[in-house]
């Protein structure tokens, strides 16, 4: 009888939490906090608990009380992305030349819905991982001959790419982002004896999300410092 209580699979949440355990929980937390339906102190003790537990069971704890714990998990609907980009400005709003130098657009600024990349015995990188986006599609042209234009984009945006080389390499990763309204990064051109390459910023995600995130964090800073 001993032997038999010794060799009984344990109840799932009487399991030992693997790390990933630990991450689907803090995602989840995170999304939570985004959402408004925990406080910025309610977010950071849950997480310090999710770090602490030794079991599932100690996980699943932490989410009790929020939609995502009930039922089963949602599987990622994407959304269709138009094969071409709709009302785009026959200008482009920025236009990006290196002709024998290099032209570098990156950090915290606005990315227009039109934006041009000249590439020519020079190198052009568009870096959108930290930008503003005022608009849900946004088209780079990019030309490089004898040059090189390096694109990359946030992981929670979708990308396409339309273009060639002729004697180039022409690269883009294709992304689908799971929210229906995320922005679109479409990348069309050309690379002659020269390389167009775009795709995602590991770990950099929509500017403006993460910034109200932040804002909740500082303000619970804040407080304790406060006290």
């Amino acid at each position: 009888m001993d032997l038999q209580k010794q060799t009984a699979p344990a109840a799932a949440t009487e399991l030992r939490a693997s790390d990933a355990d630990r991450d689907r929980i803090a995602d989840i937390l995170r999304e939570a906090l985004a959402e408004g339906r925990l406080t910025a102190d309610e977010h950071s003790e849950r997480v310090e608990g999710v770090l602490n537990a030794k079991t599932v069971g100690e996980l699943e704890a932490f989410i009790r009380d929020l939609p995502a714990a009930h039922g089963p998990r949602a599987t990622a609907s994407y959304a269709t992305i138009p094969s071409r980009p709709t009302h785009l400005p026959p200008d482009p709003d920025d236009t990006a030349v290196a002709i024998f130098s290099s032209a570098v657009r990156k950090g915290r600024w606005r990315a227009g819905r039109r934006i041009h990349a000249y590439a020519i015995f020079g190198s052009v990188e568009i870096d959108l991982s930290e930008a503003l986006f005022e608009y849900q599609q946004v088209v780079i042209k990019a030309i490089s001959v004898f040059g090189s234009v390096e694109v990359r984009v946030p992981e929670n945006v979708s990308l396409r790419g339309t273009g060639g080389g002729v004697l180039g390499s022409f690269e883009v990763d294709t992304l689908d982002a799971e929210d229906a309204a995320a922005p679109v990064v479409y990348v069309d051109g050309w690379a002659v004896l020269g390389s167009v390459e775009a795709g995602p910023r590991r770990g950099k995600f929509v500017a403006d999300i993460l910034d109200r995130v932040h804002a909740k964090v500082e303000k619970s800073l804040r407080k304790h410092l406060d006290h």
